[in-house]
């Protein structure tokens, strides 16, 4: 801040109009203030004409005057026009300089804007105004002679205080409540609350906070209070209705008299609204991640007979109601199952929420999926829906259901069940159409007979299981999936990618896949990031150890190969046996060696196979 503006902050402060307003609050005003100069005899405005601005002299002296009649002589420190700030009525006097002068200029316009922004400077401005009405006699001595326009003055700083949307409370040092407006007739639900006790109208908590920071100005008067509320408070009416406020309490008076003012503004409809923007902030999270998944999924390949098999289920069951149980190893696709099915289903055009069960503590999860009342629990400061009402005439998916709670279950049931639930602290029941699809990766039924897991609720969640199989199970399909999912990393990462090769395929077959679907994106992903001129090293990428490969025999051994199979693992292994001998095919440590063949034969089968060494 320079110093030039401190300046004008500290004179500005030294003018009773702005003496309430806060340092902060004069520095916005300053913002948009101009000075002006006028010569002796010069008027600064005629009685009569449209006010837009009031005055504060910083240098020589003027009149109010009507013609040749002086009402006042004003100096240095003295401000005149204010009324012009909050109406558009005339003049009721002339104002000519007397000497030399120069004038701050404050512009209604600028002024009625800091109003509507700045609850600080409103306040203070209203903690003078009240302070001047009290002073109505002082000035009236002053003014004899111009009793209308004291009359006026009066009418418009009341009409200031009246037509305020806030309510305004003025109490004294006893409590007692010496002044309202209309809006806080409203909030106390009172007409005649003068010298009742302000206290009264507050719950405990918020009597105690107010109590507390008037004694704590009492205690040093040199100190006045000029501060917003810490906390909001809460307003209990005549006719006991209560709400929820926040606001600003101020002090002013003098060693005989003090008085307090309460602007308290009512945040009910507030929360309310912040509590709905929630609830449509986190439909529109879910409804954001559906998309995004949908338009980064790669659908669901299946050539195979085994995923074939989950298709058709999918076809029996999307058009029913019927509870689905999507069980399979992790990574296997189980969510791209469940939006099928909600994509072919009667609800397609309504939300599909999902949860993961395994993902959420286990003090949360109930929240999470049937909602909270405000207050239920620490830190429940608004009502809160649950997924369960968000996904009401939709579905929801119920990912992980074998780490749900056991404690949590039977809640879980009854909405299977009954279709309804309670909100977490309320005892009113919400009654949901949700179609419920819930996914695993365990034994839900051998974890029931352990005790993990309610068998009833494993029955209601089974009425029609589909078991999504592996990938390693899924034959051609993975590598059908393999080069769509190439494709869309190419696009996505701008590098050109050759088509798989019948070795590239044969290496993807011989790997077990443990992590299923999801491990072969991310290892595409990591492929095509590393790819040099559109070529993958996938032997660098595919785990190939020999554990690895004695799994590949044990998961595989029943496994029927075709002719073209076979013929893609034996051209895979030659190729090894060259690159590890550097292409020498007889003699000693050849390929041929290596592979224990004759070497005539090994050349009649590089050439059956197609194999050229590379120049």
């Amino acid at each position: 801040m320079s110093i030039m503006s401190k300046n004008l902050i500290a004179f500005l402060s030294e003018i009773p109009f702005f003496s309430e307003v806060s340092q902060a609050s004069l520095q916005h005003l300053c913002d948009n203030i101009s000075e002006e100069s006028f010569i002796k005899n010069e008027t600064i405005f005629e009685k009569d004409t449209i006010g837009d601005s009031m005055y504060a002299i910083l240098e020589g002296r003027v009149k109010v005057h009507d013609k040749h009649h002086v009402y006042d002589t004003l100096s240095k420190g003295d401000c005149f026009g204010e009324y012009s700030l909050i109406d558009n009525e005339t003049r009721s006097a002339s104002v000519t300089a007397i000497d030399k002068a120069i004038v701050l200029k404050i512009e209604s316009a600028h002024f009625l804007n800091l109003i509507k922004q700045d609850s600080g400077f409103t306040q203070g401005i209203l903690a003078v105004m009240i302070k001047r009405h009290r002073e109505l006699d002082t000035i009236q001595e002053r003014l004899a002679s111009s009793k209308k326009e004291i009359e006026t003055a009066s009418n418009k700083m009341s009409g200031l205080i009246n037509g305020a949307m806030d309510a305004i409370i003025m109490f004294n040092s006893d409590f007692r409540i010496v002044l309202t407006n209309p809006s806080a007739n409203l909030l106390l639900e009172n007409e005649d609350s003068l010298q009742r006790n302000v206290l009264f109208f507050f719950d405990e908590d918020s009597a105690n906070l107010i109590e507390s920071l008037v004694k704590s100005g009492l205690e040093n008067d040199k100190e006045p209070i000029n501060k917003y509320l810490p906390s909001v408070v809460k307003v209990i009416g005549s006719n006991n209705t209560e709400t929820i406020n926040e606001g600003t309490i101020s002090k002013y008076g003098n060693d005989s008299d003090t008085f307090y003012t309460l602007i308290l503004r009512n945040i009910e409809e507030r929360l309310i609204a912040e509590d709905t923007i929630n609830l449509l902030t986190n439909k529109a999270q879910y409804l954001e991640k559906e998309i995004q998944e949908l338009t980064n999924g790669y659908g669901i390949i299946a050539e195979d007979m085994s995923m074939k098999n989950v298709i058709n289920l999918i076809h029996q069951v999307s058009k029913t109601d019927a509870t689905v149980l999507i069980q399979g190893e992790t990574g296997t696709g189980k969510e791209l199952v469940a939006r099928a099915i909600h994509k072919e289903s009667n609800r397609k055009d309504n939300p599909l929420i999902r949860i993961n069960c395994g993902a959420i503590p286990a003090n949360l999860i109930e929240s999470e999926l049937f909602g909270h009342e405000k207050g239920a629990f620490t830190g429940a400061t608004i009502s809160r829906k649950g997924r369960f009402l968000l996904a009401d005439k939709g579905t929801i998916f119920l990912d992980e259901i074998g780490e749900m709670p056991l404690e949590l279950q039977p809640k879980l049931l009854r909405v299977i069940q009954e279709g309804e639930f309670d909100p977490v602290g309320s005892s009113e029941t919400i009654k949901v159409d949700v179609r419920i699809i819930a996914a695993t990766h365990r034994n839900l039924l051998e974890f029931s007979k352990s005790g993990k897991f309610r068998e009833d609720l494993f029955y209601r969640l089974n009425v029609f299981p589909i078991e999504v199989p592996p990938l390693r199970n899924r034959g051609n399909d993975l590598c059908l999936i393999a080069e769509e999912m190439i494709t869309q990393f190419s696009k996505k990462l701008n590098k050109p990618i050759l088509d798989l090769t019948d070795a590239d395929k044969a290496l993807l077959l011989t790997y077990n896949w443990p992590g299923n679907v999801r491990e072969l994106q991310n290892l595409i992903e990591r492929a095509v990031i590393v790819s040099k001129n559109g070529i993958i090293n996938w032997q660098a990428i595919i785990p190939n150890n020999f554990e690895t490969n004695k799994e590949i025999t044990q998961v595989n051994k029943e496994k029927i190969l075709t002719i073209k199979e076979l013929n893609i693992l034996e051209k895979e292994n030659i190729l090894r046996a060259l690159k590890q001998t550097r292409w020498k095919i007889s003699g000693k440590h050849g390929a041929a060696e290596l592979l224990q063949l004759p070497s005539t034969t090994l050349a009649s089968r590089i050439k059956a196979l197609g194999i050229e060494r590379p120049i």
